[in-house]
Parts: C-alpha cells; structure tokens; sequence
C-alpha cells in the first residue's frame, strides 16, 4: 500500500516538504502485485530511509526535477514523444475508466475533492463508456446487429476497434534552445515554473534573479519585464564605475538585489 501524506517542491535549489494541498490527497493506494515486485527488488540496491534517494544529497529525496528529466530521457530513448509527467496521472486515469474502473474509485486513488471533479476532467473518456453501454444493452437486449460506418456519434452499436498506434508515430523530443541573453524558464512542479535572469554584474560575477508565475506563459511574460528592467540597472552600474561614481555599497545592494524573488501571482 503507497501511503500520499507528504509533497515535495523545489525553491531556488532547497527542497521543501509540506502536507499535501487538500485533505483528500492524503490517501493510501493498493499497488499492483506486479509493481511491488519491481520495487522490492530495487529496494534491495537502494541504502536510505528514502525509497528514491538524491544521488549527490545524502539522507535527501531525488528532486522533482531529476524525475522530470530522467522521463524525457526514457522517452527519448523509447522514441516516444514528449510528454509531461503530469501526464502519466491522465494516462492512468483514462486507461483506468476505459478497462471498467468505477468513477468513485477512481476520484479516490486520484485524491480529487469528490467525484465529479473526475467527471468533469474525463467527460470525454465518460461520454464514450455511455455509448458503449448503451450498445452492449442494444445487442444483448433488442438483439441489434452491430453497425459500421455510423455517420452520427451515438448511432453505432458497437464500439469501433481502435489501431494501436505503432512506435514509429512518435518523434524524439527534441528540446528548445534559448537565445544567449534571454534567461533560462524551468518547471518547479505541475503548477508552478521559475524564469531565471544571470548577467555579469559590476564585480565581475554573475548573479542570479528569479520570478515565479503558475504558467510557462506568465513566467516567460516576467521573465522579459525583469531581463528590461535588470539590463537598464545595469547600464546606470558600469556608467557610475566607468565615471568612478559608483559607492562600495551600491555595488553590494547590486549583488544582493540580484537574489530577488518575485513570488508568482495568484
């Protein structure tokens, strides 16, 4: 049994513990035998109170990042395409309600606040196991003959067998590459993303300034307001060291601004 009671995020480097959002996401799941199989046995290699140690940290648990790439780095190798690794609760969830898994079940194992959260987050998956319902009671009831080609959503009475999509559909991700001077943006967790801005300052190093936003849109938004706004401050520094006005101090409260964090907005 996997017991939910903690979440991990990462802040500038510092991994932080915390109780889960809601109360519903403390939850304990029943684990495949199959996948407890896996785990025992790599239980066995692993020297830690934690089940995924950091490699570099001791007595630490792996970073949400870390797990984020090694999944591209399957994913790549498998020649899949890129996906997230929220995306893998989705999967779960789909094929869950697709093979019979009751909704209420399924919200529980999910952590969702009740049932129709699920609903509404798989009207699709739910829509389509109506519709096949309904054809099942049409064939086993009113003895109807199974149609194909229906031209309307609704009218056929047998669910249409899907291709398995073939491995070679799928294209490695490749990653973007940033132009130099436009900062970097990187996923914290599901909900909340860092834009990271290091320029050489006056004393010669460089030195870091963040913004946080709870979208990849909103951050690289920030991202650009804090790359205009550090690049003029810049300009005024060498201007003042050029003409021998800059004070001691100014250049500290340089260094020191350059470990500003503006806080994503809600």
């Amino acid at each position: 049994v996997l017991n939910v009671n903690k979440q991990v995020y990462d802040v500038r480097g510092q991994l932080q513990i915390s109780t889960p959002k809601t109360k519903n996401s403390v939850r304990k799941i029943v684990l495949p035998p199959a996948v407890v199989t896996v785990l025992r046995e790599y239980k066995k290699t692993v020297d830690s109170r934690w089940m995924f140690p950091s490699p570099v940290k001791e007595d630490c648990p792996i970073t949400p990042g870390v797990v984020r790439r090694r999944l591209q780095l399957i994913l790549e190798h498998a020649g899949c395409k890129h996906v997230r690794f929220h995306d893998l609760r989705h999967t779960f969830a789909t094929l869950a309600l697709e093979n019979g898994m009751d909704v209420k079940t399924l919200s529980a194992m999910l952590g969702h606040v009740s049932a129709a959260t699920t609903l509404d987050i798989y009207t699709h998956i739910t829509d389509d196991m109506q519709r096949t319902a309904a054809a099942n009671i049409d064939r086993g009831i009113g003895k109807a003959a199974p149609q194909e080609d229906a031209s309307e959503p609704g009218q056929e009475t047998a669910p249409a067998q899907a291709e398995k999509p073939s491995m070679t559909d799928f294209k490695p991700y490749a990653g973007r590459k940033r132009k130099s001077g436009t900062g970097c943006v990187s996923q914290i967790n599901d909900h909340l993303f860092e834009g990271r801005y290091s320029p050489k300052w006056p004393d010669g190093k460089k030195h870091a300034r963040n913004v946080y936003a709870h979208t990849r849109e909103e951050c690289e938004e920030k991202l650009k307001v804090l790359i205009e706004e550090t690049k003029a401050e810049l300009v005024e520094l060498k201007r003042q060291k050029a003409e021998g006005a800059l004070p001691p101090q100014e250049l500290e409260k340089g260094k020191k601004r350059g470990g500003k964090v503006r806080k994503a907005s809600k």
